[in-house]
């Protein structure tokens, strides 16, 4: 039977947690009664995990393994679980056995009776260290000043969604934090309940400096993505006549100033920086050309490889 509902979660050296987690998501599954398939994206694991995944096989028929061919990161490996799951109704949430996979109960509730695309967890109790709940809380600052997504907690993995939240829409970088947001921007009617945070309980936070940076610059460019993704003359065209037109304004009063009041400008700077307006404005209003182009002939492509799926 093909499944109603895709459990996916993204793994990256967590060998540890997935017996528990597959254990405890299959208990839960089963008191849904709903058929289901539970989608595991090994993301270039160097421990034991796919050993283990291969041997849970065998006692859970519903699981689909996919592996990834190195370390892609979170959001591409839920892109690639995403693209190959089969359910109407999609459920994310971390490896690491922090999630309460009880809650995926109570959230399907809201997302069938309720009239929402998305349901957001809300870990409103977070079992994490001082670190990593400041770095989050600063980013999530951060990210209702660009973004907005009108929820609590745009950190939390733990979501359920319609399938067709995900039509054209690719996953890379830290995007997957940023999934509200544009779901919200799109139209999709998001919103979120109180879940259940735990402990981790094995393994390591994967959650290196490295992932501020990334998670910064990715809100970044959603936000210039939204005002500007199929419309990037706008910016780049009006900035580019700007500058042209102070170019172009600041030459001119040279030249007459130069012919009326006999003002030397052999030994200044300022012919220099009249020019340097006028040649930067049309470079931006040709990358506003370009890039318009490039939008209307874009090819969708996906941010990662393949290795493998096992079903």
């Amino acid at each position: 039977m093909k499944p109603i509902i895709s459990v996916i979660a993204a793994s990256y050296n967590e060998a540890q947690n997935l017996t528990s987690l597959i254990k405890e998501i299959t208990q839960v599954m089963k008191s849904i009664k709903k058929s289901y398939e539970v989608i595991i994206i090994d993301d270039g694991s160097t421990d034991d995990t796919l050993n283990v995944l291969s041997k849970l096989r065998k006692k859970y028929p519903h699981l689909k393994l996919i592996q990834l061919r190195r370390n892609f990161g979170q959001s591409a490996a839920l892109d690639a679980g995403i693209k190959h799951s089969q359910g109407k109704i999609l459920v994310t949430l971390d490896a690491d056995g922090q999630n309460d996979p009880k809650d995926i109960k109570p959230m399907l509730s809201v997302l069938t009776k309720g009239n929402y695309d998305c349901v957001c967890g809300w870990r409103w109790q977070r079992q994490d260290s001082f670190s990593k709940k400041f770095i989050s809380q600063g980013a999530a600052i951060l990210g209702r000043f660009l973004a907005n997504p009108g929820i609590h907690d745009s950190g939390c993995t733990l979501r359920a969604y319609k399938k067709d939240c995900f039509d054209d829409l690719h996953l890379y970088g830290e995007m997957h934090r940023m999934i509200p947001a544009l779901l919200k921007w799109r139209g999709f009617a998001i919103t979120e309940i109180k879940v259940n945070h735990r402990p981790r309980q094995h393994g390591q936070t994967k959650y290196p400096w490295q992932r501020i940076l990334n998670g910064f610059s990715d809100m970044i460019n959603i936000w210039f993505w939204r005002k500007y993704a199929s419309r990037p003359m706008h910016i780049f065209g009006s900035g580019g006549l700007v500058l042209i037109t102070f170019g172009s304004v600041f030459l001119t009063f040279l030249a007459l100033a130069r012919y009326f009041w006999a003002y030397p400008l052999a030994d200044k700077i300022w012919p220099l920086v009249g020019f340097f307006l006028l040649l930067m404005g049309i470079q931006f209003f040709i990358f506003g050309i370009l890039a318009s182009m490039i939008i209307q002939t874009r090819e969708n492509k996906h941010f990662y490889l393949i290795k493998k799926i096992i079903e």
